[in-house]
């Protein structure tokens, strides 16, 4: 539904319109106003917003949130266990991201004219909002398929699943570290890091490592005030090339056209890396590339993200700026006076007060938005607070962490320390010299080294030594399915699993004897989640449909699931899952 924001008489953006457009977060099915569909009539059910993404540092841009996405990523077809990618297009024979199956997709054309291109599929819808988020998308795909790749040669007999796994298991952990290692000692500093964080002593079943609101609706929407308004596309030297000037950041909004047509990767990339995020200034929060000219697919006219921010924290009731400083320990202003303690910029806190009258009705992004920094740090100490406390909750509350015990060997986990954001540059792209630090802005010639000076880890800490069983032979393939293989002091087993939507009928776990394998080979079958009495896919008011792998709602009432199988929207067509 709609939650318009209203607009004053001289705003540029309202082009006579009372309000600007604002549409609510989907709410989670069977909370707030949908309750009642689903049987419950609790005034007391709090409307609460739907975490489209997994909460874990888990590499889900990269392959999903769901089965159903991770399976559109993946090429089936491939024995090396690689991602899908665009068969047509080539970035000086490097891969692109594939295209996305909705066509015509909205993203924007060339203007000049040519052959219509889509937007990208990745892990994550938003890969093609700006060019430069869609080159570190497509920077994790080349990073998967080159590990891939490597794996497969030093393990010959491992199956498409194992190298599919391992490989998406190696690059979460990148994720891990290069986000908890190299990037947020340097947004909220060494101090609160110290303090939130800490070093890591395992995995921790008592803590809830969700995604809380507070967090993705204001303290990581920091990021918002340190984007440029100037995107710049380097040459080999570093220097501005005249081939291809830099464009404003609106010039890039949903334009995957702009990566293809002109020059790929390496120009935008070293465009990052040579110049510095915005300086983020009291009095100048968000450039007016966001403010002024933010495009979203969903509406005909430009809006402002700062607006959006700020109606965003309204739409989902997060408490005010004083609230959650007081949940962080500290302590709460009541007065202008006290505001300048923790705002130094007088002028700002002026118009703040004039605004809101009182602390407490300040809003929380904005509130910790305008804080000044800490020591060493891009954030206040409400923001530095609230992302630390994120942070350990996703690190120790994730079994799978990367230095849990036995998720990784100790030979493994020295390798995994050793790579960095610099060198899946250098591995994956045709640039030669990067900062030692991607994270740390430097100066060229003098503050970069050249790829080969950047360490990486040694995938022999991977190899296994595998000599296929004289009396067994190699495992039996199978189909909408795939096998683990294991040998251990002379004895082998083979473990079958099924893609989802498939379950297993037969034999899971096979053992070489000294007659063959023990057991025939397992299908996979189609799941009929239809069937399902117990917990039935669909609500009472749609009707199932199976399908291949998966199953589709069939809505007659007022609301409808979304693509995530979860989301209550407005019915106008039929869902699938």
């Amino acid at each position: 539904p709609l939650f318009c924001m209203q607009v004053t008489t001289k705003d540029t953006l309202s082009a006579g319109m009372d309000c600007l457009p604002f549409y609510r977060s989907s709410p989670a099915c069977g909370t707030g106003d949908h309750a009642i569909l689903f049987g419950n009539r609790s005034v007391l059910n709090t409307r609460q917003q739907i975490n489209g993404l997994t909460s874990f540092l888990d590499a889900s841009t990269v392959y999903g949130s769901t089965p159903a996405v991770e399976n559109k990523l993946r090429n089936l077809t491939s024995k090396e266990g690689l991602l899908r990618v665009n068969l047509k297009y080539y970035d000086n024979h490097r891969e692109y991201l594939p295209f996305t199956d909705q066509i015509p997709s909205p993203c924007a054309q060339d203007s000049s004219g040519g052959e219509r291109l889509e937007c990208f599929l990745a892990g994550d819808s938003r890969s093609s909002e700006v060019t430069s988020l869609a080159a570190m998308h497509t920077l994790w795909l080349r990073e998967h398929n080159r590990l891939a790749r490597a794996l497969a040669r030093i393990n010959r007999h491992w199956s498409a699943l194992t190298l599919y796994q391992e490989t998406r298991k190696i690059v979460g952990a990148l994720h891990q570290i290069i986000t908890l290692r190299d990037y947020i000692p340097k947004i909220i500093g060494p101090d609160a890091f110290n303090l939130y964080i800490g070093l890591y002593t395992g995995y921790d079943p008592t803590m809830n490592p969700t995604i809380s609101n507070i967090f993705s609706t204001a303290a990581f929407r920091f990021g918002h005030a340190t984007i440029q308004p100037i995107v710049r596309r380097l040459n080999a030297q570093y220097l501005e090339d005249p081939e291809l000037p830099n464009l404003h950041l609106h010039e890039v909004f949903f334009s995957p056209w702009r990566l293809i047509k002109e020059g790929g990767l390496d120009p935008l990339i070293r465009g990052l890396l040579a110049h510095p995020a915005k300086l983020q200034v009291q009095d100048q929060l968000l450039n007016e590339e966001l403010t002024e000219k933010l495009f979203v697919l969903s509406n005909n006219g430009s809006l402002d993200l700062s607006s959006l921010n700020l109606q965003r924290g309204r739409d989902h009731g997060l408490p005010g700026y004083n609230e959650w400083r007081e949940f962080c320990g500290l302590p709460k202003l009541e007065t202008h006076s006290d505001l300048n303690t923790v705002i130094t910029n007088n002028s700002v806190t002026e118009k703040i007060m004039e605004l809101y009258h009182n602390p407490n009705n300040i809003d929380v992004w904005l509130g910790g938005l305008v804080e000044d920094f800490l020591p060493g740090a891009r954030t206040g100490p409400l923001f530095a607070c609230i992302i630390g406390k994120q942070m350990k909750a996703l690190r120790d509350g994730d079994r799978f962490w990367w230095e849990n015990d036995n998720v990784f060997t100790e030979a493994q986990k020295h390798e995994l320390r050793k790579h960095s954001l610099s060198r899946v540059i250098c591995d994956n792209t045709g640039i030669s010299k990067v900062p030692a630090d991607a994270f740390q802005l430097g100066k060229f010639p003098q503050d970069f080294k050249h790829c080969n000076d950047i360490p990486g880890m040694n995938l022999e800490a991977w190899q296994e030594f595998y000599q296929e069983d004289e009396l067994c032979g190699a495992p039996k393939s199978v189909e909408n399915g795939d096998f683990v293989y294991c040998s251990e002091s002379g004895n082998s087993t083979v473990t079958y699993t099924c893609h989802y939507g498939f379950q297993l009928q037969g034999e899971e776990q096979l053992t070489c004897t000294s007659k063959g394998w023990n057991f025939e080979a397992p299908v996979c079958i189609d799941i009929n989640e239809c069937e399902n009495e117990i917990n039935p896919p669909c609500p009472p008011s749609a009707m199932c449909i199976n399908t291949k792998g998966s199953y589709k709602c069939l809505h007659t009432d007022l609301y409808k699931l979304a693509e995530d199988g979860r989301t209550c929207i407005g019915n106008g067509c039929e869902s699938t899952v």
